[in-house]
């Protein structure tokens, strides 16, 4: 971690190579010429492909209360409706409306239905979801600067390039790249604040202090699991310096005191621009610990983090290998990164990581597997279980360790012309299982997944409201007049005007509420959501009782399959359903 830099500039293999192959020949050095253009090339291209879903996909369940909670705070100056999420990403996702005139109205019933309103009240709906969307693409292009920035500081240009097409080509990446959600913004600055806090290590100057602060406040005003990810990561890419390069209990105190100055000032830069964050504000917080209300700078930061500690006690609905549960496991985001992550990638990760410990005495090669580790092991203590994009940072780390992995396929001596065609076979995989997926790439699935991934995961991971468009234009193809949904969507089940927004948003035909106790005669569609977990959720709208018996749409196969969605065809006079079910 300190002095990571020179250790690996100066290793033999890496700066300087000692033996001539494909790689060295003919790939390197067109790596080395044009290392700045290939890596713009490749950002550019995924940029185009995360910008071409923002009019294919319908709204998420959580995008329209995050553009009113970021429209309220630019408007009104304050910051009241979710303290749950903290606000950076939400004041990105809002700014483009709010400069072409979208304001508050009088508040309704639920956030979800007041921005609901303020999207249809601008008359540009389309327009309007767009530019949110469009909020989020500086985060996405923050996070591949920090994957080619770190890459190239610390192991050159070749694995610079490789590395930020990697990343930029991970469908997990650009379907959160690709909403207007928290996701990318908390990957990309914890991610800068990671890297920040490695450049400080290596020289403690006020400037590297002073960016540290400010990527480190950028990361909480993200998300309030930065304040977890952060420290975690950090302290494991410290451990693994000192038990490579142990300086000694006194040289580990001057080292200390040494960059104790320089910390100072970074967390005073950060506390302050936290503080800025919230407009300066200064309130009361009331203090469980002490019974009483404390006067603080910024109190709706700390209340954020006390309602977002509130939730993962109480825990959240979840759905994982079949089983409905409150609380989580602590496997579920390894399971979910083995099923949503390219089988070439894994690979890759794993030659990888296998490359990074072979070569742990040079202990920039670990940083990468301290950062994702950091970010994985808190989080599977979470009790909060409802998508992979919960661990978004993890993607810079093990983007880093994959491209590793496949510079050491591609240059090594021995059989080269083999493994760089392994190499490039493994790209050229990932490339096209990405690619046909397109513009869903929320509802990717590789193969250890199967065909029926919702048996597995769904929610965010699989099933959150994003093919309505797509459903309304194979609904069209097929002629169909009407059609009963069971589906989770940006509009929400219980607005009144969900049907009407349904289908002069998205072109459904005219869409009404299904009984997913009894099934309609004609056209029903039931998403995975539904299916699998909401029906199981008390608090659920789709909730079918205590006593579940067998529903009708697991009695037959469904007629078509639509990503995350279920298209029944049921014909007049079919009678399915069981007893001891109700609906709310």
């Amino acid at each position: 971690m300190l002095g990571a830099n020179s250790a690996i500039k100066d290793a033999p293999g890496l700066g300087q190579r000692t033996h001539s192959g494909f790689w060295e020949t003919r790939i390197a050095p067109c790596f080395d010429k044009y290392s700045w253009v290939l890596c713009l090339g490749l950002v550019g291209v995924a940029c185009a492909r995360i910008i071409s879903t923002y009019s294919a996909l319908s709204l998420t369940t959580d995008e329209p209360t995050h553009f009113v909670c970021g429209l309220e705070y630019l408007a009104k100056h304050v910051y009241r409706i979710d303290l749950q999420h903290a606000p950076l990403s939400l004041i990105m996702l809002a700014l483009g409306p709010y400069l072409l005139g979208a304001r508050p109205l009088v508040p309704l019933p639920g956030p979800n239905g007041e921005g609901l309103s303020i999207i249809a009240q601008t008359g540009h709906v389309d327009r309007t979801i767009f530019l949110m969307r469009l909020g989020n693409l500086p985060f996405f292009l923050l996070a591949c600067l920090v994957v080619c920035g770190w890459s190239w500081h610390m192991f050159g240009r070749r694995v610079a390039v490789l590395a930020t097409g990697l990343f930029t080509l991970l469908p997990a990446v650009l379907a959160d790249a690709g909403l207007a959600t928290t996701d990318m913004a908390l990957g990309a600055n914890v991610g800068a604040a990671f890297l920040a806090l490695i450049l400080w290590a290596e020289n403690p100057s006020p400037l590297r202090a002073l960016l540290m602060g400010l990527f480190t406040a950028l990361a909480c005003l993200s998300r309030f699991t930065a304040l977890g990810y952060l420290p975690s990561a950090g302290c494991l890419a410290l451990a693994c310096y000192l038990a490579i390069r142990w300086p000694g209990w006194r040289g580990l105190w001057m080292l200390t005191k040494q960059r104790a100055p320089a910390f100072a000032l970074a967390a005073a830069a950060a506390a302050l621009l936290i503080w800025a964050g919230y407009w300066f504000s200064v309130g009361g917080f009331y203090s469980h610990r002490f019974g009483k209300v404390i006067g603080l700078p910024a109190p709706e930061f700390f209340e954020g983090i006390r309602t977002a500690l509130e939730h993962n006690r109480y825990g959240h609905g979840s759905f994982l290998l079949g089983e409905f549960n409150r609380h989580g496991w602590w496997y579920y985001f390894p399971v979910a990164l083995m099923v949503k992550t390219p089988i070439a990638f894994l690979i890759l990760v794993g030659v990888g990581t296998i490359i990074c410990l072979r070569k742990r005495a040079r202990p920039g090669y670990l940083v990468p597997l301290a950062f994702s580790l950091g970010i994985l092991l808190p989080a599977m203590r979470s009790q909060i279980d409802i998508g992979i994009r919960h661990v978004e940072p993890v993607w810079i780390g093990l983007s880093i360790i994959a491209a590793l992995g496949l510079e050491q396929l591609l240059q090594w001596r021995r059989r080269g012309i083999i493994f760089a065609l392994m190499g490039g076979a493994l790209v050229a995989w990932m490339v096209i299982s990405v690619a046909v997926h397109h513009p869903d790439y929320l509802a990717y699935f590789n193969g250890f997944a199967g065909d029926k991934p919702e048996r597995i995961l769904v929610d965010s991971n699989y099933d959150w409201g994003q093919d309505l468009k797509l459903l309304a234009k194979r609904l069209h193809k097929l002629g169909v007049k009407e059609v009963s949904l069971a589906t989770v969507d940006g509009v929400g089940n219980s607005f009144p005007k969900r049907y009407d927004y349904l289908e002069s948003w998205y072109g459904l035909p005219h869409p009404k509420l299904a009984d997913t106790c009894t099934p309609a005669p004609g056209w029903n569609v039931v998403s995975t959501t539904v299916e699998q977990s909401l029906s199981r959720w008390p608090e659920s709208g789709f909730y079918r009782g205590s006593q579940m018996s067998k529903p009708w749409y697991e009695q037959i196969a469904p007629t078509e399959r639509l990503s995350g969605l279920h298209l029944y065809n049921i014909p007049p006079g079919m009678k399915l359903g069981g007893e001891n079910c109700r609906q709310h």
